[in-house]
């Protein structure tokens, strides 16, 4: 099987074909999909943990705009995070196929330190921020992490970057969240990030922009539509992580505010 960051590639069989410590369910929601894969024991392909995926269409012709698909995945969101307390978001990435996270990041809604202030009582302090890559930085993505979480002492960090799937058809068509942490499936990838490393829970959320063009060859296949993927889907995680961190407020205020 090809290299996958979805979980839900991983167990597509029926329940009776899952392996014991894995449970899989899915629901419609509108014109989302949703399935949720719980990992409750170690020594299986993905860590412990809660994983939820929403396949819909293209996000190229989604944005920060679709309510239903804000509500359903701000509500899948909104569970796997401490329910108060400050969220750092990290945009990972930089290259062109890359930049999923730092463009996300980019419309996040900042609401820590005073000149961030609303006049809205139950806002929840948020900062974001794309922190670079080692190439640019000279420091390791974890190192870069690290001093941000120390420096903010977040209760939860959310990190968005770009996935790899296994099916072409589901590249720029699903999301996925997480709360185990960064676990890239490409061992050759340095991003791995969790509670362990660094002291507070991990979300990671990120949509899939790439897939291996064929089992063991150093070559990836994106979107024919790859630029377009980018702008709406960060727009469109965006808006989920938005309404997810700010139930108090609306899709269109939270536009108003990061237009």
């Amino acid at each position: 099987m090809r290299t996958t960051d979805m979980v839900d590639e991983l167990f597509r069989g029926p329940e009776t074909e899952l392996p014991a410590g894995v449970r899989l369910a899915t629901a419609k929601r509108g014109g989302v999909t949703v399935t949720r894969v719980e990992i409750t024991r170690e020594g299986l392909a993905r860590p412990r943990g809660r994983y939820v995926t929403l396949e819909m269409p293209s996000v190229s012709v989604l944005d920060e705009r679709d309510t239903d698909v804000i509500e359903t995945g701000a509500a899948e969101l909104r569970a796997l995070l401490p329910p108060e307390g400050p969220v750092l978001v990290l945009g990972i990435g930089n290259r062109r196929a890359d930049a999923l996270g730092p463009r996300t990041a980019q419309k996040i809604l900042v609401t820590m330190g005073p000149q961030h202030t609303l006049p809205v009582r139950g806002i929840r302090p948020v900062a974001a921020l794309a922190p670079g890559v080692s190439g640019d930085t000279g420091l390791t993505l974890r190192q870069l992490a690290a001093a941000m979480v120390d420096a903010v002492r977040p209760a939860a960090l959310i990190c968005v970057d770009s996935l790899c799937s296994a099916e072409a058809a589901r590249l720029g068509r699903t999301i996925q969240f997480s709360d185990t942490g960064l676990h890239p499936a490409d061992a050759r990838h340095a991003r791995h990030l969790d509670a362990a490393a660094l002291g507070v829970p991990v979300i990671a959320a990120g949509i899939p922009t790439l897939m291996d063009a064929d089992e063991g060859a150093d070559l990836v296949l994106t979107p024919r539509a790859l630029d377009s993927v980018i702008a709406h889907g960060s727009a469109l995680l965006a808006g989920i992580l938005n309404r997810a961190l700010q139930p108090r407020l609306s899709v269109a205020q939270l536009c108003w505010l990061t237009g």
